[in-house]
């Protein structure tokens, strides 16, 4: 049933695009109003903006192909014919039928957990509990060495070393991987691959690079890529990031947590009880 929905949704967008002139309404129109702000009436009703902010979100990315400046008058438009919609169901007695039923009750359910999830969430993720968190993981990490090098990628061993002889001779490493380097990235930034920790390269590469000192070039290293003639720019401790740059991902985290305690703690608290199916009958 909920394919078929959103498959009804799809099929009547373009329908909803050729008629919003019909309605003598215009996107320019609406300046930002405060929730309560009634922006049409369908057979009385209200539709204020918090309406229009809901079914914006509820449309989501299926609405992207419309202009941005015009999506709020879609979503007006939208509700008002699931408001017209909604009026014919009811006189049709179709909010009657047991299935209806059924899956509303599911829907009032799936949503009202949402809410009480969400809402527990929000309580414990405060700035404090996340400052926290912050705190603990920081003082566990343990010190990561990084470097930053530069490489030059080529096809084959004889390639490599004449690059390598070149270097050793005097010409500028950076001026030769913008020639000469078939890595599309880092070719045209002079091989540079900024900084990388280990496990962020293919062995062979990491294992030369940090055997490197500061300034120094490598022999050719082959990998599956090819041969790389590799630079040492420098070589530091990874710095801990700041709070402010994994809030978000602490807030993420905590929040998500925080949803699978309160779904633990319901099933430790409910009476749930399983019913076996019927056994299958016997073979005649």
């Amino acid at each position: 049933m909920f394919l078929r929905v959103r498959q009804l949704r799809f099929a009547v967008f373009s329908l909803f695009l050729t008629i919003f002139a019909s309605f003598g309404l215009s996107a320019a129109g609406f300046a930002a109003n405060a929730p309560d702000h009634i922006v049409a009436k369908v057979n009385g009703t209200d539709i204020t903006e918090a309406d229009v902010s809901m079914a914006l979100m509820d449309l989501g990315d299926s609405i992207q192909q419309i202009p941005e400046a015009q999506r709020h008058e879609y979503a007006v438009t939208y509700i008002i014919d699931l408001r017209l919609g909604a009026k014919a169901a009811r006189d049709a007695k179709l909010s009657d039928d047991a299935e209806f039923k059924r899956r509303l009750g599911y829907q009032t359910d799936r949503m009202l957990f949402e809410e009480y999830s969400a809402t527990q969430a929000k309580k414990a993720v405060t700035d404090a509990s996340m400052r926290a968190l912050y705190a603990e993981t920081v003082k566990n990490l343990k010190p990561e060495t990084e470097i930053r090098a530069s490489h030059i990628l080529v096809e084959t061993e004889d390639q490599a070393k004449d690059i390598v002889k070149r270097i050793k001779s005097g010409e500028d490493f950076a001026k030769l991987a913008t020639e000469l380097s078939k890595d599309p990235g880092s070719g045209q930034q002079g091989g540079d691959l900024g900084f990388f920790t280990k496990e962020r390269m293919v062995p062979e590469f990491s294992t030369a690079a940090f055997a490197l000192a500061a300034g120094q070039v490598s022999d050719p290293v082959k990998s599956q890529f090819g041969y790389h003639v590799i630079k040492l720019v420098d070589k530091r401790e990874k710095p801990v990031p700041t709070y402010d740059e994994v809030k978000d991902q602490i807030e993420q985290f905590m929040f998500r947590k925080n949803q699978q305690e309160t779904i633990k703690a319901l099933r430790e608290t409910g009476k749930i009880e399983r019913i076996d199916p019927p056994a299958a009958p016997a073979a005649q």
